[in-house]
């Protein structure tokens, strides 16, 4: 009996340049926006101000937008794409921060994967040898596991966006390293994020998936480079899976009845506008009967893993000033408004 095999097609010519020739696109698409340094693979901001503090991001890719399309005014200024889901290399890191440095010094906003802390770190302590004074933010939200093969402590996944559009904002407006570095520590601290995956990704250069899963399965808090999350169960309704989905973030954010929250409903790359639009219907009720309003929103492919389906809520605890930092004008090639 023949056996069925599972083919992945993709739009690529060699895997070996995915990387290189997406960056290309992205300078092509966005030229008013952004250039690409290919020799040292970076994506750099074309109208960066001298003067202000500049913020620079990076991971590995397979994640787009993140973070390269998120380079451009009131947000990065500089992003460092590694290989895929494979961290840069601190001389990239290190070429992003020279690059953008006006002056003020530079924020590097930092998922907390052991590659992208431990090159980072270097990257920030060379640059220091070069006096250009540097603030390292952590993001680390995903309130699903404490562990995994990636990290040690918690993943840096949604809120990793909202503090790149804050913290532009804060720069853009002329805070220092220091008040640019303390909003963005202040936007992780108040938000936390969850995610469920129904298929595994399937990275360009392999011929099996990250992972296997079951047709009527789905990965209860999955990491965005398919680490397992809390366990695996089968598929239910939307509002059932939404439900566990908030009982695990306001079971560990701060956010008593009365308080303003931005809900980030995004997707993980396969999975239609349509559902993610259910899944923030349901996440708006569920939240209005917990007291809580969602005074700004945001649905849409933002962190990406490739073609996974599934999903992610991102919460952030709101006041004033973030609401103030957050309905700025951005304008780069994946979130733009305002101008």
């Amino acid at each position: 009996m023949a056996i069925a095999t599972q083919v992945m097609k993709k739009f690529i010519n060699d895997p070996a340049d995915v990387v290189k020739e997406s960056l290309a696109g992205l300078a092509a698409a966005h030229p008013d926006l952004v250039r690409v340094d290919f020799e040292n693979q970076i994506v750099v901001r074309k109208d960066a101000p001298t003067g202000k503090v500049a913020i620079i991001s990076g991971g590995g890719s397979g994640h787009e937008p993140m973070h390269g399309g998120f380079v451009g005014a009131g947000m990065l200024d500089a992003a460092c794409p590694g290989e895929v889901f494979t961290s840069p290399v601190p001389d990239q890191m290190l070429a992003a921060t020279k690059a953008v440095d006006g002056g003020a010094g530079v924020v590097h906003i930092v998922k907390n994967y052991t590659g992208d802390v431990m090159n980072f770190k270097l990257a920030a302590e060379m640059a220091e040898d070069d006096d250009i004074k540097v603030e390292s933010v952590l993001t680390n939200d995903d309130v699903a596991v404490e562990d995994s093969l990636y990290t040690a402590g918690r993943r840096g996944v949604g809120i990793t966006v909202l503090a790149e559009k804050i913290a532009g904002a804060k720069a853009e407006a002329g805070g220092s390293l220091a008040e640019v570095a303390a909003i963005a520590r202040k936007v992780n601290d108040n938000g936390r994020s969850f995610g469920v995956a129904f298929t595994s990704a399937w990275t360009p250069s392999s011929p099996t998936p990250t992972f296997e899963i079951g047709a009527d399965e789905m990965e209860f808090g999955v990491g965005i480079h398919g680490e397992p999350g809390r366990r695996r169960e089968k598929v239910k309704p939307a509002a059932e899976i939404v439900a566990e989905m908030v009982e695990a973030i306001l079971g560990d954010l701060d956010a008593p009845s009365g308080s303003n929250v931005l809900a980030f409903v995004n997707g993980l790359g396969g999975t239609p506008t349509i559902e993610l639009y259910v899944i923030y219907n349901e996440l708006a009720k569920q939240l209005k009967e917990r007291g809580l309003t969602a005074t700004r929103s945001l649905v849409g492919d933002y962190i990406t893993s490739l073609e996974m389906a599934g999903a992610s809520i991102t919460l952030l605890k709101l006041d004033d000033e973030l609401i103030e930092l957050w309905d700025a004008p951005v304008h780069t090639p994946a979130l733009r408004w305002g101008r």
